[in-house]
């Protein structure tokens, strides 16, 4: 839990969406951080879960094939709430990989020096890892440690990327992730899992100073359109507002935003549309 503030912590730019809930993150996102003296390269990936439909598959299968092309494998888990299976299963798919494993326990703040004692003990049950850092993403606590150490683990080699690049995303999948994050945010129960964003139109105007975007929130059932739009368009309205302040505040420029919400009936259940939505089967 928490690797996608952790690496917008790590590159002092947020380029993945947070959630406080679970498998937030679907897709592969490369962070790029670049030092005085090197280049390091992030790659944050869905969490390995137990998979209850296709999408969720194409989500396991993502992360795991990420490990065939990286140097050192961070975990992260949250040091207050103790091991769960989901993190020993984790742990376990890491190590098959037979690199360096660097476990960061997230939240420090929140746990006691017992029970961090305790994470530490345990996790070195599982696996003997390279590393371990107590950190706090939100703070900042710990983080340039674990990015030193983690430049110390990789071995040496060319940039791979222009020194003002931070991410291999687009503008538009970055602009349609944030909209999904506050679709995330404000719905329940598994209406945030049924959920996909697709932007449609992305035109920047330098005249006028300002980004169109049209995009559209796809759902799985005719109800959970009527929950998105909400009341008189109460829900969809609040979404686009916020959306819209956090486009403005990472583009730098004004953005006119329109959402439109359609229904494709259990798509999450369908390969067609997984892979439409830009998901691997």
């Amino acid at each position: 839990m928490g690797k996608s503030t952790l690496l917008n912590a790590i590159l002092g730019e947020k380029i993945a969406i947070t959630t406080p809930k679970p498998q937030t993150t679907r897709n592969r996102i490369m962070g790029i951080k670049n030092l005085p003296n090197g280049q390091l390269i992030f790659v944050d990936t869905p969490g390995i879960h137990e998979a209850k439909n296709p999408l969720g598959q194409a989500m396991v299968a993502e992360a795991r094939a990420v490990f065939s092309s990286v140097d050192v494998i961070v975990i992260t888990v949250e040091a207050h709430r103790g091991l769960v299976a989901g993190d020993k299963a984790i742990i376990k798919a890491a190590e098959e990989a037979s690199l360096p494993l660097v476990l960061a326990l997230n939240k420090k703040d929140l746990a006691s020096p017992e029970q961090m004692r305790e994470m530490i003990a345990r996790a070195s049950e599982l696996t003997p890892f390279s590393h371990v850092f107590p950190i706090c993403a939100v703070t900042g606590e710990g983080v340039e440690e674990l990015i030193e150490t983690i430049k110390n683990l990789l071995p040496e080699g060319p940039a791979f990327f222009p020194p003002d690049m931070i991410t291999d995303r687009s503008e538009r999948f970055l602009a349609a992730e944030i909209i999904r994050e506050k679709v995330m945010l404000y719905t329940h129960q598994e209406l945030p899992y049924s959920t996909a964003v697709t932007v449609e139109t992305f035109q920047e105007d330098e005249q006028r100073n300002l980004i169109t975007i049209e995009a559209t929130i796809t759902v799985e059932r005719p109800s959970q359109k009527k929950i998105i739009i909400g009341a008189g368009g109460a829900l969809l309205k609040k979404i686009g507002t916020l959306a819209r302040l956090e486009l403005e505040k990472f583009f730098a420029t004004r953005v006119f935003l329109s959402l439109f919400v359609r229904v494709r009936r259990d798509w999450t259940r369908e390969e067609k549309w997984i892979k439409e939505f830009g998901y691997k089967t």
